[in-house]
């Protein structure tokens, strides 16, 4: 079992810099197609992560990669671009207060796909937490 330091840090880190993503493009979209910001966003990130691998030393050949990860990575990588598209465009026409939180649905999801597609079997604290984040989903979602 992996315990809690080695990816809790990763995690945080993960938190902090999705909070700053939806501050930072909130105040990028600001006059720019939201389709547009995405794809400059993308460029972005393929040109810092390309060099971040290659002068780590970790550049493998694409090719050489088994195909059930080559799937699933590809996969990955198109419902990260459907939501960023879905995100961005939120992000345009709402309020990054009321957006990001709505997009951390996700969370809940992802538990619930973890126990269908994955097996996993969170415990009832884990679950409690993942009831308090679709509640609190729910209670941004409604008008006031």
């Amino acid at each position: 079992m992996i315990s809690p330091q080695t990816w809790l840090p990763w995690a945080l880190g993960s938190a902090c810099f999705a909070a700053l993503t939806a501050i930072f493009a909130k105040l990028g979209l600001e006059g720019v197609d939201s389709d547009y910001a995405t794809l400059l966003r993308t460029i972005v990130i393929v040109v810092v992560l390309g060099a971040f691998v290659a002068l780590a030393g970790k550049w493998r050949d694409p090719m050489t990669l088994p195909v059930k990860s080559t799937t699933f990575l590809v996969l990955s990588a198109l419902a990260t671009g459907a939501s960023w598209v879905c995100y961005f465009r939120a992000l345009k026409i709402g309020e990054a207060s009321k957006v990001a939180p709505v997009d951390k649905l996700s969370v809940v999801l992802v538990a619930v796909f973890a126990v269908v597609f994955l097996g996993e079997r969170p415990g009832g604290r884990e679950w409690l937490g993942i009831a308090l984040v679709a509640v609190g989903v729910l209670v941004l979602s409604f008008k006031r």
